[in-house]
């Protein structure tokens, strides 16, 4: 089975969809935090017997608890559908961070396109076992030689870990 390999256009052009998928996610982030804080609340109020079906804040702590479990489905939806599905990779720490990587080749080997919240571009990769520490800028030259068709790594996609 064979992987897209991005081009760094292809990248750059997804970005106003990455941001707003980001946007997204911190929303249901910052809703869950609340929700989270109001339960941390009720415990704080009520300790075990919060839990107790007689307690008068028993229900509210229920509707909160489902409110977390719909937001946090809401969010795995968003970095599927928006981001995973499409090749587009999340590293460990990208949702904290605003990172996402993009698969391609340069000499016969998968790499990544890198980009980091903030960043205008796609001007970044590193290679596969590398993280954000092993970033190296993106030249016109290593452009030329991304994402060329006929690149034996994209027959053979064994080193990509997603």
């Amino acid at each position: 089975m064979s992987r897209h390999a991005f081009t760094v256009q292809q990248a750059d052009s997804l970005l106003p969809h990455v941001r707003a998928t980001f946007r997204r996610i911190q929303a249901g982030r910052e809703a869950a935090r609340r929700r989270s804080d109001k339960i941390a609340v009720l415990h704080a109020l009520w300790g075990d017997a919060v839990r107790e079906a007689g307690n008068p804040d028993y229900e509210e702590l229920k509707s909160h608890e489902k409110s977390l479990e719909r937001i946090g489905r809401a969010i795995e939806r968003l970095v599927s559908e928006r981001l995973t599905e499409r090749g587009i990779r999340l590293p460990a720490g990208g949702l904290d961070h605003g990172l996402v990587d993009f698969p391609t080749t340069l000499d016969g080997r998968w790499v990544y396109l890198c980009w980091h919240a903030g960043e205008a571009d796609v001007a970044h990769w590193h290679e596969t076992h590398e993280g954000f520490a092993g970033r190296q800028p993106v030249t016109p030259e290593l452009v030329a030689k991304m994402a060329i068709a006929g690149d034996p790594a994209l027959e053979d996609d064994s080193a990509l870990d997603f």
